[in-house]
């Protein structure tokens, strides 16, 4: 899976050759957090001020406010909204007959976009500071093929309570190696992990809500595929995952229809398994299969539309 990234990256740069879809290109949208400027860290502002105006400038800026909130000023809203706007109306939107005056009400500015499946910006993870500083104990095996990790101590004998959740957190990394790193050694730690996993269940919640609400499309089919694998690693994990699942099914039902409708025309994530509507529907299934009896009441509360593929 996680060598599957790797070619699909580089097919691309091979596409896009532009620079339009690569990590340089969100970063300067502040779409995915900035490295150190060396191995050693950062360098000091005042010695090197070109690093940090230049290289480390400030994102893109937050999401903005519905033109449909009280108390929103004309100077919130787009130009041409704006210029419609009387100055008797500042400050009052959609506000009936609040200070008129006489003077006509003008066209009201039309409600923005709630962007529920606006990509977010992706906050660094725990992950990219512990390979940092070589606190975990792996390594990319330079061999004839690629795709392997070579770990530098059993994986049985790791403490899973403190690796499993850093391995998580860092599936939502979009560059290399942290991203390679982070998806396969997540699932050569759930292959192995046995019993060992159950008890951590409740530790893996929080990365799992920060990827998928990333809203990025890739960091979500991956971190799909990883529940998919977690819920089939080990027995009793579908139980233990049902009362978190007002936790992370908000986002499922955000995305679960999103497909394409091409006709007769061939959607090729299909084969891939980056289709995202497909994957989401995939999972709810196995969270129903393997969540127990309570699984699907759980479900259907969060996903409304949801139907059950175990019920007739």
């Amino acid at each position: 899976a996680a060598a599957t990234l790797l070619l699909d990256d580089a097919l691309t740069k091979m596409i896009h050759r532009d620079g339009s879809k690569g990590s340089k290109h969100s970063k300067r949208l502040g779409l995915l957090p900035r490295g150190s400027h060396s191995c050693f860290g950062d360098f000091p502002a005042d010695l090197a001020p070109q690093a940090w105006s230049v290289m480390k400038k400030e994102g893109a800026a937050a999401l903005a406010r519905s033109a449909s909130a009280p108390g929103l000023s004309a100077p919130a809203l787009s130009k041409s909204s704006a210029a419609q706007l009387t100055r008797a109306t500042e400050g009052a939107m959609h506000v009936p007959f609040a200070g008129l005056g006489g003077r006509s009400r003008g066209l009201p500015a039309p409600p923005a976009r709630a962007g529920s499946t606006r990509r977010r910006p992706l906050p660094p993870s725990e992950f990219r500071k512990f390979y940092d500083r070589g606190d975990l104990p792996i390594q990319v095996f330079h061999g004839a093929v690629g795709g392997k990790i070579a770990w530098k101590v059993d994986i049985e004998k790791l403490d899973y309570h403190h690796y499993l959740p850093i391995f998580f957190d860092g599936a939502r990394e979009q560059e290399d190696p942290y991203r390679f790193l982070a998806v396969q050694g997540t699932y050569d730690m759930l292959e192995k992990g046995g019993p060992k996993i159950l008890p951590v269940v409740p530790q893996l919640i929080i990365p799992i809500k920060t990827a998928m609400n990333t809203r990025s499309p890739v960091v979500m089919c991956t971190m799909l595929k990883i529940i998919q694998a977690l819920v089939t690693s080990a027995d009793m994990i579908g139980e233990a995952l049902v009362p978190y699942y007002r936790q992370i099914l908000p986002v499922f039902n955000i995305f679960k229809n999103n497909n394409l409708d091409l006709g007769d025309g061939v959607e090729f994530s299909q084969r891939k398994r980056l289709n995202l509507g497909d994957l989401i529907m995939e999972t709810l299934e196995m969270l129903e299969t393997y969540g127990g009896e309570d699984a699907f009441i759980n479900i259907k509360y969060m996903i409304p539309t949801y139907e059950s593929c175990i019920h007739a």
